[in-house]
């Protein structure tokens, strides 16, 4: 099946009114602010901020993660994370709503997710700069994320560590287990 004939027949899964389903995504937005607020997720992004790892270190470690489909050492270390398991919990208690979740450093690093991203670094794009440097939620237009293979709308929110913040969430929520 092409990538054309797959959204075309995603979209004829979707419900009708989609104002309706983007009330139900934005009366999830108390639930994704615990998990953005979640004292794990928020002491996992605090360290790996104090680790103060250079842009160029990042950049490599996504051009390796980008270059492996396997599920490599390193990949299976974010995957285990502490902070994986905190959004975990959170997604096994939300349902199939949430198609996956990660957070980031302040660079855009990840630093824990549900499930393997297609790419490490997130610091160029606007999942991780409208949150991290704005300080606001950014809510994306549906599409299908190949990574979740679910046709979802991605809401990303700052993680903040007391006033300050320290990071980014991202959490697909799946339109049609919504």
């Amino acid at each position: 099946m092409t990538w054309f004939a797959l959204t075309l027949s995603l979209l004829g899964q979707l419900p009708a009114d989609g104002a309706a389903q983007l009330q139900k995504v934005d009366r999830m937005l108390p639930e994704l602010r615990r998990m953005a607020t979640d004292p794990e997720v928020v002491a996992a992004v605090r360290a790996q901020n104090a680790r103060r790892v250079s842009l160029d270190s990042i950049r490599e470690k996504d051009f390796t993660w980008q270059a492996s489909p396997m599920l490599t050492a390193f990949k299976q270390q974010v995957l285990g994370s502490a902070c994986s398991r905190a959004l975990n919990r959170h997604r096994a208690r939300l349902g199939l709503v949430v198609a996956e979740s990660f957070a980031m450093d302040d660079q855009g690093a990840l630093v824990g997710a549900t499930r393997r991203t297609s790419d490490y670094w997130q610091g160029d794009e606007p999942k991780f700069q409208v949150p991290y440097r704005k300080g606001q939620v950014l809510r994306e237009k549906p599409f299908f994320d190949e990574s979740s293979q679910a046709y979802v709308i991605q809401l990303s929110l700052p993680v903040r560590d007391g006033d300050r913040t320290i990071g980014a969430l991202t959490v697909a929520i799946s339109l049609l287990d919504l």
